[in-house]
């Protein structure tokens, strides 16, 4: 099957990737569109990981503030040089993130951040509910950590799908872009206002 130009085209608006990377992938999948994008995104996903241990000492501090001024977002977000930090791609990656803060609320950054307490006293409410539904003891551990697993995927930003794209987490979100700028990426820590709280 012949690639087209306008094929390369669409491949590339929708995954951001290289021309050349659009190319090959489209070739390797006999020009299936669905399928040259999972293949970049594989691909993406495997770049992103060997730079994921990098050092990042530049970035930025993005801000949103939603219509009508009453909700507002400062979030930190570091990639390893100054020259990818000022380039519109990570702008609008930083945006992005500062809008789905906003939208989300979640509570921290990765899971290892979560209040302990907290934590735990969601553990026993779960734990509380399945005995009160009568469920057998020998089952109750594993649907508290079912629970648990559900609720850190809605209060943990890494975890919480974007709200731009139900189909990724952000921590995803964070890896296509690394592969993309080809410099690790870290959301470093967040604060999000709302008036009067």
């Amino acid at each position: 099957m012949e690639i087209t130009a306008k094929m390369v085209k669409e491949l590339r608006d929708k995954t951001g990737a290289g021309m050349m990377d659009c190319k090959n992938a489209l070739k390797k999948t006999e020009g299936d569109f669905e399928k040259a994008v999972e293949h970049l995104r594989e691909q993406g996903i495997a770049k992103a990981a060997s730079k994921q241990g990098r050092q990042t000492a530049e970035g930025a501090i993005a801000t949103y503030i939603h219509p009508g001024d009453k909700l507002g977002v400062l979030v930190e977000i570091n990639c390893e040089t100054d020259f990818v930090a000022r380039t519109d791609q990570f702008k609008a990656f930083c945006r992005d993130v500062a809008m789905h803060i906003a939208a989300s609320n979640p509570l921290c950054v990765k899971r290892e951040d979560i209040d302990q307490q907290l934590l735990e006293k969601e553990k026993e409410i779960y734990h509380q509910q399945a005995v009160n539904e009568g469920k057998p003891e020998k089952i109750i551990d594993k649907i508290v950590n079912g629970k648990i697993e559900k609720y850190l995927s809605e209060v943990v930003l890494l975890e919480q799908p974007f709200v731009k794209d139900n189909d990724i987490t952000i921590n995803e979100f964070v890896k296509n872009n690394i592969a993309t700028l080809g410099e690790n990426i870290v959301i470093k820590r967040f604060a999000r206002f709302r008036l009067g709280e």
